[in-house]
């Protein structure tokens, strides 16, 4: 199925797949976007689903290269080591990666203890709080330049923020609501702060060397992918509970 207005420009293709194939960068550190099958272990999610139709919408065979942080995944596509990636929108990022608009909106939230005296976002950034993130996620980025009397701790991936939290002995856990609400259910104790502390505007992502062309490409995908449905069937699909499906870009 074609599920672009238009077939692509073959210079267009060629930029984005200098190796032949689309190698598109997954971070399996966000649940919302991608896991792994627990039949098969292979990986599943809305990522994969959105860099399969890109693959088919070039008429190229897709390769993925899958990272258990955004960090990591970030790094990939930044050096070119994959030609599209699944971010967090962040200015840091944007120095090396040119975004689309946003595919899905998720929420990030605090996690506490039962017995902390933290009841509002508000209260976290004091000092003497630390605040444990998954490494160079989108949480890390947005409160290393938030946050102003609070501290950081960062865990080796977002998957592993909150056993760096309960180890440790932190005061705050910050990453995926989703993620911090099952963490919750895992280990007794714990509760989430109302409401959140940032929107978190996932997007897909190409190299910046690759040009205008292939970015272009990629913001059209996007708006077409969300525009007809499919982000939101994939959502829908995968289970996928407390996301949304960002608006059509302006």
């Amino acid at each position: 199925m074609n599920l672009n207005r238009t077939s692509p420009d073959p210079a267009v293709v060629r930029a984005l797949t200098p190796t032949g194939a689309l190698r598109a960068s997954i971070n399996l550190g966000n649940p919302i976007l991608a896991g792994r099958d627990p039949g098969s272990g292979e990986p599943k999610g809305v990522s994969i689903d959105l860099a399969r139709a890109f693959a088919e919408h070039l008429g190229v065979r897709l390769e993925l290269v899958v990272f258990d942080a955004a960090g990591k995944s970030v790094e990939a596509v930044a050096g070119e080591q994959a030609d599209i990636g699944f971010f967090a929108i962040d200015p840091v990022r944007g120095a090396d990666i040119a975004f689309t608009a946003p595919y899905v909106l998720i929420e990030g939230s605090y996690l506490v203890r039962e017995d902390s005296l933290l009841r509002s976002n508000e209260e976290v950034d004091r000092g003497g709080t630390r605040v444990t993130v998954g490494k160079g996620s989108a949480y890390d980025l947005f409160l290393t330049r938030e946050l102003k009397h609070a501290s950081i701790v960062r865990a080796p991936t977002s998957p592993k923020v909150v056993e760096t939290f309960i180890e440790q002995g932190l005061d705050v856990a910050a990453g995926v609501k989703q993620q911090l609400e099952a963490d919750s259910r895992v280990h007794a104790g714990l509760r989430l702060l109302p409401g959140h502390f940032m929107v978190i505007r996932q997007a897909m992502g190409t190299p910046k060397s690759r040009g205008e062309g292939p970015a272009q490409a990629l913001r059209d995908f996007v708006e077409d992918m969300k525009a007809k449905g499919f982000v939101a069937e994939a959502l829908k699909r995968h289970g996928i509970e407390g996301a949304s499906v960002a608006p059509a870009a302006c």
